[in-house]
C-alpha cells in the first residue's frame, strides 16, 4: 500500500464515511490536478466529474487564480476582521453586492456582506440574523415604551420552515433546518424544532399522475401544483397560530443532498410570493447553486436570455439573505459570505451599552487569500469567454445525457444548468428504488473510478457536476463511464 495511504488510514477520520469500509481497501490519494483532471499518488489519471464535491468552478491550478493568490502572499496571508479591515475583503464585498443585485441594480437590496468559513456557517449567520431581527421587530411595541400585556411580553420564539429533504450544513442551527434523518436524527436532542413542506420532487411526487417516460419528470408531469397549495396551507396554519414563520429557507432550482431534486419552472416564484405575503424572510442557500452552476434556464432549447450568477434570479426572486460558499473562491480556499439588506443591518445598530451588536464571528473572517482568490474567480465568471463556455458546456451535457435513456435502470435524468442527477432504479417502468443494502449508487461510482472518472453519489443518484473548463471529449468520457458502470454493476 502507498505510504500516504497508510498514513491516511492510520490517522485520518473522513467526513460522511463509514470508516470500517474505508479501512478495508487502499484509498485513492490525490496529489495533483490540472483543469478537470486529477492525478493520484500512483500516477493514475482521473476526471473530476463532481468538481471536488461541488466546489471547483474553473478547473484545478487555474493560472489567474494561482497568480492572484501568489500576489496576495507577497503582501499578507491573513489578519483579523475583528476591529480591522483589509483590502481584498473590502473589494470582494463590493463585487458580491454588485453581482447579487444584477436582477435589479437600481434597487440594490442586498448591500451588506458578512464573511465566514463555509456553507454551514453562511447559513448559521443568516439563521441567527433572521432570528434576532424577527424577535426585535415583534418586540417593537416594548421599545416604544408601551406597557405590554404579559402575553405580548412573552411573544413566541421565531420559527423557521424549509423543504423536506433539506440539508443546509452541519452546525447546530443549520442542522436544525435540515430534514434528512440519516444526517440529522442522531442529533435530535440538540436541535431546535423547524417545520417543513413537501419538496417539488416531480419524479416521486404523489400528486403527479403521469406514467413514467424516458424524459425528465418535470417535462411530462400531470398535476395542478398541489405542492404549491401545501405550502400555502402550511404558512396559513402557522399564521393562524399567531406566530407567522420568521423565514423560509430553500435551495433555489435544485436541492443537492436531497438527491439532486430539481424544481419545475415557476415553483420558486410562486413559493416566494406565498412566503412574502405571510411576512416571512427569504433565505436562499446558494452554497451549491451559486456562481453560474445552474447555468441559463432553458439554454438547452435555445429559449433563454439572461446570464445570472445566482439561481434565485432565474425565477426573478431576490432573497433577504443570500448564502454562498463552495465556489466562492473557485474551489481553492474555504470561504463563505452571507449577503443581506440594509433593513436587517440597521436592526443591529445601537449604542455600545445596548448590546445590539451581532455577537457572532470567525477567526478567519474576510481572509485575504480567500478574498483574493474569490476576486479572481468573479472576474473569470463575468468574462464573455466564461459565459460562453458555460452555455456551451450546458448544451453539451444535455446532449450527452440523452444517451443514458436506453438503459433500463435509469429512472430519471434531471439537469439544471451544469448540475445533473441520474437516478438509478430497479425498473424505470415502476420507479422501484433499490434497497439501501444494495448500495447501487456507491457501487456504480466505484466502477466509474476504475474507468478513470471520480464522482460521489447522493443515495442512488449519480451526480455529474463538471468544472467549467471540461472539454466535450472529457464530458463524453464521464457519461460513457457512467453508462458502462451501470451496466456492469446492475
Amino acid at each position: 500500500m502507498n505510504q500516504l495511504a497508510q498514513l491516511d488510514q492510520k490517522f485520518v477520520w473522513h467526513p460522511f464515511t463509514q470508516m470500517r469500509d474505508w479501512l478495508r481497501r487502499e484509498p485513492l490519494v490525490i496529489v495533483e490536478g490540472q483543469g478537470a483532471v486529477l492525478h493520484d499518488a500512483k500516477g493514475r489519471e482521473f476526471l473530476d466529474a463532481n468538481a471536488s464535491i461541488w466546489t471547483n468552478l474553473h478547473g484545478h491550478r487555474h493560472p489567474k487564480i494561482n497568480a492572484a493568490i501568489q500576489r496576495q502572499l507577497k503582501k499578507i496571508a491573513h489578519s483579523s476582521a475583528l476591529g480591522l479591515a483589509n483590502e481584498p475583503a473590502s473589494r470582494l464585498a463590493g463585487k458580491l453586492v454588485n453581482a447579487a443585485n444584477s436582477i435589479s441594480p437600481a434597487e440594490c437590496r442586498l448591500n451588506k456582506v458578512f464573511f465566514s468559513d463555509d456553507g454551514s456557517t453562511a447559513l448559521e449567520v443568516a439563521l441567527k440574523l433572521a432570528y434576532e431581527f424577527t424577535r426585535r421587530a415583534r418586540a417593537k411595541p416594548l421599545e416604544r415604551g408601551r406597557r405590554p400585556s404579559v402575553k405580548t411580553a412573552r411573544s413566541p420564539q421565531p420559527r423557521f420552515i424549509s423543504l423536506a429533504g433539506a440539508y443546509h450544513g452541519d452546525t447546530i442551527g443549520a442542522v436544525s433546518l435540515g430534514h434528512i434523518d440519516r444526517f440529522h436524527k442522531a442529533y435530535g436532542g440538540m436541535l431546535f424544532k423547524s417545520d417543513k413542506v413537501m419538496s417539488p420532487y416531480c419524479y416521486r411526487c404523489p400528486f403527479n399522475q403521469a406514467k413514467p417516460e424516458r424524459a425528465d419528470a418535470r417535462e411530462y408531469r400531470k398535476c395542478h401544483w398541489e405542492c404549491v397549495g401545501k405550502v400555502e396551507q402550511k404558512f396559513s396554519a402557522q399564521k393562524n397560530k399567531g406566530n407567522p414563520f420568521a423565514a423560509f429557507v430553500f435551495e433555489p432550482l435544485m436541492q443537492g443532498a436531497a438527491g439532486m431534486v430539481p424544481q419545475p419552472t415557476g415553483w420558486l416564484r410562486q413559493i416566494a410570493e406565498i412566503a412574502r405575503s405571510h411576512g416571512a424572510l427569504l433565505i436562499a442557500d446558494e452554497v451549491m447553486t451559486g456562481f453560474g452552476r445552474t447555468g441559463r434556464a432553458g439554454a438547452e432549447s435555445g429559449k433563454r436570455k439572461a446570464d445570472t450568477l445566482f439561481a434565485s434570479h432565474q425565477e426573478g426572486v431576490q432573497p433577504d439573505f443570500l448564502c454562498v460558499a463552495k465556489g466562492l473562491t473557485g474551489g481553492y480556499l474555504p470561504m463563505a459570505a452571507t449577503l443581506t439588506t440594509r433593513e436587517i443591518f440597521d436592526a443591529f445598530l445601537g449604542e455600545y451599552e445596548e448590546f445590539k451588536t451581532f455577537f457572532h464571528g470567525h477567526s478567519f473572517t474576510g481572509n485575504q487569500l480567500g478574498a483574493a482568490a474569490a476576486l479572481a474567480s468573479l472576474e473569470l465568471l463575468q468574462s464573455k469567454k466564461s459565459i460562453g463556455q458555460r452555455g456551451q458546456l450546458q448544451q453539451q451535457l444535455h446532449d450527452e445525457l440523452q444517451s443514458l435513456w436506453v438503459l433500463p435502470h435509469i429512472g430519471d435524468i434531471r439537469q439544471v444548468g451544469l448540475v445533473a442527477g441520474i437516478e438509478l432504479v430497479k425498473d424505470w417502468r415502476t420507479r422501484a428504488p433499490y434497497a439501501l443494502r444494495e448500495r447501487a449508487g456507491i457501487r456504480v461510482c466505484a466502477a466509474m473510478a476504475r474507468r478513470g472518472v471520480l464522482t460521489r453519489p447522493v443515495g442512488d443518484v449519480i451526480v455529474l457536476m463538471p468544472p467549467y473548463c471540461t472539454t466535450r471529449t472529457q464530458l463524453r468520457k464521464m457519461v460513457a463511464a457512467l453508462a458502462e458502470s451501470a451496466q456492469e454493476v446492475i
